[in-house]
C-alpha cells in the first residue's frame, strides 16, 4: 500500500475511518510512484463505492485481511484492461492510498484477472499489507526508484 502523505503517519483504522462514502478505483497497469504522482498510464476500469462505514469488522484470524464493505458487491467494468492497481478516495475526493491488484502479493484479489467493458468485476479479497517506502535515485538510466518490497519482480523500477 502506498499512503498519500497526507496519511503518512495514519493508523489503518484513521485509513478505513477515512474512506467512509468514498470510493476505490481499478486501474490498468502503470502504477505511479506514490498516491501523491497523477495518473498518466492507467486508465479506469471500473469504481466501487464505499459504503460509511467502509469497512465491517475484520475476519477471525485475519492477519491483515479486512472486511470492505461496498454499496455494490460487484461493479460494471467500464473499460477493458488488465487491474494492476487501485486508489482509493475519501467522499471529498481527495486521495488516501493506493492499492496493489492482481494474483499473487497483492491487497486486493478479483474474481477475474481482466476487466471487459459491460461485464461484472468483484473483489474477493483485501488486505491490508505494510506501507511501502520509496527511495528515489537519479542514475545515468533516468529516475529509479526501490520499494521496501520483497517482491522481486516489484522492487525496483526505472522511468527515463
Amino acid at each position: 500500500m502506498r499512503l498519500a502523505e497526507t496519511y503518512g503517519s495514519a493508523t489503518l483504522e484513521d485509513i478505513e475511518a477515512a474512506l467512509d462514502g468514498g470510493k476505490l478505483v481499478l486501474y490498468s497497469t502503470g502504477r505511479p510512484p506514490s498516491a501523491d504522482h497523477a495518473i498518466t498510464r492507467s486508465e479506469a476500469l471500473a469504481t466501487f463505492a464505499f459504503a460509511s462505514p467502509a469497512f465491517g469488522p475484520d475476519p477471525e484470524g485475519g492477519e491483515g485481511f479486512v472486511t470492505p464493505l461496498f454499496v455494490e458487491s460487484s461493479v460494471t467494468a467500464t473499460a477493458i484492461g488488465t487491474p494492476g492497481w487501485a486508489r482509493a478516495y475519501k467522499a471529498d475526493g481527495s486521495v488516501v492510498v493506493d492499492f496493489s491488484v492482481g494474483p499473487g502479493v497483492t491487497e486486493i484479489k478479483l474474481a477475474s484477472v481482466s476487466a471487459t467493458t459491460g461485464f461484472p468485476v468483484t473483489i474477493t479479497s483485501f488486505k491490508f499489507l505494510p506501507a511501502e517506502t520509496i527511495e528515489w535515485a537519479k542514475t545515468e538510466y533516468g529516475h529509479v526508484y526501490v520499494t521496501n518490497l520483497q517482491d522481486a519482480h516489484r522492487k525496483m523500477s526505472m522511468r527515463g
